[in-house]
């Protein structure tokens, strides 16, 4: 018995395997780390010196308008949703409508120059990936707001978090915010800017590991005849790339490069559902979600995220 296992293990373990899967992993890590690296300098850069009521002073109030005004924010403030969900917080407590200031959530991470940059990079052999990119998740991000802003009238703001009390809710709110985003008040911005950048960088770097580790075993170890029968279905190739960019949890200035790993297996449109819905929706930033919105929000949020990019991929995918 156990010299059968050990048969298994050394067919399934070759040396090809092992050089293919580091091949694969580190190639990822270091197409994705510039990348990584000019987006978390610039959000660091962003989070330090602009203040929020730049941003709070400048919204419009006609929702088209409100709408339009927060992606332009994502194109001009490209941060990651993991410093944008305690700016926001704080944004809607002093009056920015919900709407728009979940739009300037998922548009974020998508619609900026960064991430269009390193996709392009990725797909440097299929460039209109990159525009289709762009151009979906603008439209996604509009159906989405003009929704919300239908549907929510009231504040979805966890319990305690309506007003400044002194719960131990938001106590702890309030120091992670002081500790990661507050920073702007701190005399020393340069040394400040350091340390969010240093923290931020290393925090993205966790996810990217763990991206590239689990797309080269996928790239290396399932068969390639399972792969390209996911990957070519009509429905299960957009299931697949929704579930791996939600388990994921990459950032968006990398996940470029581990869909571009999967495009002689995966249907263009299966590759934009990835691009366009993992930076609106993951396992990280829905339990951000969770600790600022009620549940019943998120709940509407993730079938909202998940329905019209499903949707939009797929018209998307017979006009391309």
């Amino acid at each position: 018995m156990q010299s059968n296992s050990v048969i298994f293990l050394n067919s399934f373990f070759t040396i090809d395997h092992l050089q293919s899967f580091k091949t694969i992993f580190i190639s990822l890590i270091l197409e994705a780390l510039p990348f990584i690296l000019l987006g978390v300098l610039l959000s660091s850069l962003l989070q330090t010196f602009v203040p929020e009521s730049t941003i709070r002073r400048f919204t419009p109030r006609n929702p088209v308008l409100g709408i339009l005004f927060a992606c332009l924010l994502g194109i001009l403030f490209p941060m990651c949703e993991c410093g944008m969900i305690p700016i926001v917080r704080r944004l809607i407590l002093k009056g920015m409508p919900v709407y728009i200031a979940v739009v300037f959530i998922i548009a974020g991470p998508i619609l900026n120059p960064i991430v269009f940059a390193a996709t392009l990079m990725a797909f440097r052999n299929h460039p209109s990936i990159a525009y289709s990119r762009m151009v979906l998740a603008f439209i996604v991000v509009i159906i989405i707001g003009l929704i919300l802003y239908r549907l929510v009238k009231r504040s979805p703001l966890r319990l305690g978090q309506n007003h400044e009390s002194k719960s131990p809710l938001h106590d702890v709110h309030h120091l992670h915010d002081n500790h990661h985003y507050h920073h702007s008040d701190n005399p020393n911005k340069v040394m400040t800017f350091f340390v969010h950048s240093s923290s931020e960088f290393f925090e993205m770097g966790k996810f990217l590991v763990f991206g590239a580790l689990l797309t080269a075993l996928i790239q290396v170890f399932m068969q390639r005849e399972s792969l390209l029968a996911i990957g070519q279905g009509p429905l299960s190739s957009h299931f697949f790339m929704m579930g791996l960019a939600y388990i994921l949890s990459i950032c968006s200035t990398s996940d470029a490069f581990v869909a571009s790993s999967f495009q002689t297996s995966f249907t263009s449109g299966s590759l934009l559902t990835f691009l366009v819905f993992g930076p609106m929706l993951d396992f990280k930033s829905t339990l951000m979600l969770l600790s600022v919105f009620k549940i019943r929000f998120v709940l509407l949020l993730v079938l909202l995220i998940s329905c019209t990019v499903l949707i939009c991929s797929l018209l998307w995918e017979q006009i391309i």
